[in-house]
């Protein structure tokens, strides 16, 4: 008798366990905006939130250096090695190719043998600071999916500000501060991305672990966590994704967080190896980078599944009667609601927010046909079967939910900000997230530890 039971379970496992493996891809990609569909009324599209796949985005980039002649080989220069002070046969020579170490050097091919990299002049003039920035930009406001890692040829630096511009570089603000001693180097206490929390992952910290002279020698590399961040929110290996697109669609001061136009490296302090700098062979001491890794998409707010790169500028190819390199406007004669970013709620095809004709000229009754099924859609944000309010709420003609006290957000799936601090921290623009995603990961957690007891 206990046979069949025990088949039936082993299949129920294998059914569920195969939903999870793939739940990402079951919050979906938001690759597609729009898809037809047969309604009463004929064929008619039905549209979805979207957004462009994540790439590399280096491939778009200008770069620029500050002070413009720190690049070395102008003139040419011999350099000795960081960990012995008596092999110096490292040439740089600008006029020679095989010898030239320009700034696209950081982001050609990898791979090559030898390999190729950018290299600044030595600190010939120590003790006075050598310090380079270096500039990014792309002409266009990215959203960062990856995270940035810089791979250094040289030791990595002792001192070093990774910092971001939402404003096409008019105004900068730090992302991270990076040294061998934080106090020391910014006053700030030392800190990593696993110090981090839901309420202070907006926090600027000093981490001092990519920082280390040249015993390290192999740990060429300096990263900003994006991933890790994320996973605050959509857990270890971003399996509740739901939970991340829920806050970036509520909270703007995250949302613009992975947001940027420009990022600006600023080397402060070369390794040096030591706690005193050798002043009789200061041609050890230099910055050298290999490799940088941007990984993004194009901002489109949700209204384009692709970008152009065309004559030099990244453009979102744009859906949903909108328009605008960011697709922040509505086109011409489709006024007839103000233009509103596309949403990720519901999951998992989100809310287009579609631009609607303007009411000019004869009267057009608007139909499936002309504007697709998409308002329908809209105007069902709650229903009694897939999108049920969540925490107590009602549906009400399904168009919102009326929460529960205590409880907010499109499907009531969030508490409401209810202490003085956390009122505060969002007014004041700090990081405050209310858990959006913890009904869903409880009832993810219920369902992995049912199966784990039956399977």
């Amino acid at each position: 008798m206990l046979w069949p039971v025990m088949f039936a379970l082993h299949a129920v496992c294998g059914g569920v366990a195969h939903a999870m493996q793939h739940y990402p891809a079951a919050w979906g990609h938001y690759d597609v905006c729009k898809s037809q569909i047969y309604t009463e009324e004929g064929l008619a599209w039905d549209y979805m939130a979207c957004q462009p796949e994540a790439t590399d985005m280096t491939k778009y980039l200008r770069v620029a250096l500050d002070p413009p002649n720190i690049t070395c080989g102008d003139p040419p220069e011999t350099y000795c090695a960081l960990e012995n002070p008596y092999m110096c046969n490292n040439e740089c020579d600008a006029s020679t190719d095989e010898l030239a170490h320009p700034p696209e050097l950081m982001f050609d091919f990898e791979g090559r043998n030898p390999t190729t990299f950018w290299q600044s002049t030595s600190w010939k003039k120590y003790p006075k600071p050598l310090q380079v920035n270096i500039t990014l930009s792309w002409n266009k406001t990215i959203e960062l999916t990856d995270d940035i890692v810089l791979t250094f040829e040289s030791g990595r630096p002792e001192q070093m500000v990774l910092e971001k511009s939402l404003d096409y570089g008019r105004t900068w603000t730090p992302y991270q501060f990076y040294a061998t001693d934080c106090l020391d180097g910014f006053t700030m206490e030392p800190k990593t991305v696993g110090d981090l929390t839901q309420r202070t992952l907006l926090d600027i910290i000093c981490t001092e672990d990519y920082s280390r002279g040249y015993v390290w020698k192999n740990d060429k590399t300096v990263r900003f966590e994006i991933k890790d961040r994320f996973a605050l929110f959509a857990g270890p290996r971003l399996h509740n994704m739901a939970s991340l697109y829920g806050q970036l669609d509520t909270t703007k001061n995250l949302r613009d967080f992975f947001t940027i136009t420009d990022l600006r490296i600023r080397l402060l302090k070369p390794a040096t190896g030591a706690t005193m700098v050798d002043e009789n062979n200061l041609s050890r001491y230099f910055y050298a980078i290999s490799d940088i890794k941007v990984q993004g998409r194009c901002k489109c707010n949700l209204h384009a599944n692709s970008c152009v790169f065309d004559k030099g500028k990244l453009g979102c190819e744009c859906e949903h009667n909108t328009t605008g390199p960011d697709c922040s406007r509505c086109k011409r004669h489709y006024h007839g609601r103000a233009w509103s970013v596309g949403s990720y709620l519901p999951i998992p095809k989100g809310t287009a927010n579609i631009c609607i004709p303007s009411n000019h000229g004869p009267v057009h009754r608007a139909n499936a046909s002309s504007l697709g099924v998409a308002n329908r859609n809209q105007a069902r944000v709650c229903d009694n079967a897939m999108l049920r309010c969540q925490n107590g709420g009602t549906c009400h003609h399904h168009q919102r939910c009326h929460c529960s006290p205590g409880f907010t957000g499109v499907l009531c799936e969030r508490a409401s900000c209810q202490g003085p601090g956390e009122c505060e921290d969002q007014l004041s623009g700090r990081a405050s997230f209310p858990p959006a995603g913890r009904l869903l990961a409880l009832h993810a957690i219920a369902l992995q530890t049912l199966i784990v007891s039956l399977c």
